[in-house]
């Protein structure tokens, strides 16, 4: 999926997609682990998850489109 040259498009994508991760799981990790303790609601997490998808989605969209496809050589034959 990811094979060619690694254009900047690409690693920036990658740093976006990777902070967004940390941020979706730490989110999370906040509601399943704390949140029982002290008790709290979806709701007031709802805008951060959202957001957090559409960054997943803006990463992952930018990895894809920063990759350089190989040229095939018409000299092969």
């Amino acid at each position: 999926m990811f094979k060619g040259e690694k254009t900047r498009v690409f690693w920036w994508g990658l740093v976006i997609f990777g902070v967004t991760l940390i941020g979706l799981f730490s989110f999370l990790w906040y509601y399943f682990v704390l949140d029982h303790i002290y008790g709290s609601d979806w709701r007031y997490y709802v805008p951060f998850i959202f957001g957090d998808v559409v960054f997943l989605l803006i990463g992952f969209y930018m990895m894809m489109s920063g990759v350089k496809k190989e040229a095939k050589s018409q000299l092969q034959a």
